[in-house]
């Protein structure tokens, strides 16, 4: 298995190369040459018999061939262990009702979705570059759980060094507390003035500049990260073994998305052979997403346009990930693709598919529908399914079942959760009137000392707290 870049300015790689590569030279994302395909019934009778982890390993290893298969049945295991998921199941699934299922993806260290790929990721680190001998500078944006993920899949590893950038004041209170109470010296916070796309934009600038990213050994764990993409396809497919008992049975996905990444694992999965009938996407008040699906035109916005809302990890209006999905959309063709984004989006700042048979197609040959949520809905959700189902969700969680209730077919809907209500707690007490249950890990994580770097100067001075901290 090789991966090439969507741009086409790159040599063809294997997965231990991008993974430490993060971005492509030419400004592309990684992407795998060729989808494999899942053995379904052989992975149905893996996850009975031997678990989360061992699924794990068989999908992984369609796309790594670079590390021995003993190696890198380990680093699964290490991985995904009920220590640190709390649950042996891993990804546990519950029918809500009426053919709406939850798959609970929050039960790791910093309860969101994002440490079933990260926990990986830090495994996988740290071997190759043992490996190597090698270190590496991981450079990354958060508009949230990315950021606290990383950190605690990275932290107390030496060769690894962590400078995690996010919008200041735009993440809650917790999920503030989550990061910045780190104190590790080898894990940086940096607050920047904005939104995230604002600080995607700095992580790409650092990238771009080759000499200096080669000196640091600059990486990403940000869903940039090939890695991340595939360490997510594992969870769709275990949550469609524990709904279905056919291996035919259709079922659909509704993912809450500002980022496209969640979703574009689902992507992924589905072009394995998953039988996915729809992916639903969901998105807040900022409907970049939901506006191409429904008219065909991407048109990124700036901060003054990007909306602060109750789901903030969703408060996103430059998809880093929707090039990967136009790659396949416009036949991996790496002209047009390179027209669409390195001419038409870097200069007019959109692009218009809604003429082209490609956008015609997406419902039938992709499965992908839209729709968007609001905060009276979030709102209304939560107490909704709180009242009807003893369940309570977090504000992401309810954009999903918000916009799933109006996508409902014969098949059942997956709703991937996306973090634990206490990250999110003013928006918990106004939907019920009380605050969410705390892990008891958590107790007391706001009141922790600080350590937070504050960005003014642009590019410039993140080289400059870099290069401070050496590589």
């Amino acid at each position: 298995m090789r991966y090439l870049s969507t741009r086409g300015g790159a040599e063809r790689l294997p997965f231990c190369d991008v993974l430490l590569a993060g971005l492509a030279p030419d400004g592309g994302l990684y992407v795998p040459e060729t989808y494999p395909t899942l053995d379904l019934p052989r992975l149905r009778s893996v996850l009975a018999e031997q678990g989360y982890a061992a699924v794990a390993y068989e999908i992984l290893s369609l796309f790594i061939d670079d590390i021995p298969a003993d190696d890198l049945r380990g680093l699964c295991e290490r991985a995904y262990t009920a220590e640190v998921f709390g649950d042996p199941a891993i990804v546990p699934v519950d029918e809500l009702g009426g053919g709406l299922w939850l798959a609970h993806l929050s039960n790791g260290p910093t309860a969101a979705f994002k440490d079933l790929a990260m926990q990986f990721l830090g495994q996988v680190f740290e071997y190759e570059l043992e490996r190597r001998g090698e270190r590496i500078t991981i450079l990354g944006a958060t508009s949230g759980d990315t950021g606290s993920a990383a950190e605690y899949a990275m932290r107390g590893k030496p060769a690894v060094r962590v400078f995690m950038l996010s919008p200041a004041g735009r993440m809650s209170a917790f999920q503030q507390a989550q990061m910045f109470s780190i104190d590790d010296p080898h894990i940086v916070n940096i607050a920047v003035p904005g939104v995230f796309d604002d600080c995607q934009d700095l992580v790409k600038e650092v990238f771009a500049d080759a000499d200096f990213k080669a000196r640091h050994a600059v990486g990403a764990v940000n869903s940039i990260n090939v890695a991340r993409l595939l360490a997510q396809v594992v969870y769709y497919v275990v949550s469609w073994l524990r709904v279905t008992t056919a291996d035919d049975q259709l079922v659909s996905f509704c993912v809450p998305t500002g980022n496209f990444g969640n979703i574009h694992a689902g992507h992924i999965a589905r072009q394995m052979g998953l039988p996915v009938a729809r992916l639903v996407l969901a998105t807040n008040e900022n409907t970049v997403l939901n506006e191409f699906f429904a008219t065909g035109v991407y048109r990124v916005r700036g901060a003054a346009e990007t909306y602060e809302t109750s789901s903030p990890s969703m408060d996103i209006s430059k998809a880093s990930n929707f090039e990967r999905f136009v790659f396949d959309l416009v036949g991996r063709d790496q002209d047009v693709l390179r027209d669409l984004f390195g001419r038409q989006l870097a200069s007019a700042g959109e692009f218009d598919l809604s003429g082209t048979a490609e956008y015609a197609a997406i419902p039938e040959r992709y499965g992908f529908v839209s729709g968007t949520s609001t905060h009276a809905d979030r709102v209304a959700t939560i107490r909704k399914v709180a009242e009807t189902y003893d369940v309570v969700i977090d504000p992401h969680t309810a954009d999903g079942v918000a916009v799933a209730a109006g996508q409902m077919g014969a098949e059942p809907m997956i709703v991937l959760e996306t973090a634990l209500p206490v990250k999110f707690a003013a928006t918990i007490v106004e939907a019920l009137g009380h605050d969410p249950e705390r892990p008891e890990r958590f107790v007391g994580i706001e009141d922790l000392p600080r350590h937070v770097v504050e960005l003014t100067g642009g590019v410039e001075q993140l080289k400059g707290i870099i290069e401070a901290h050496g590589a």
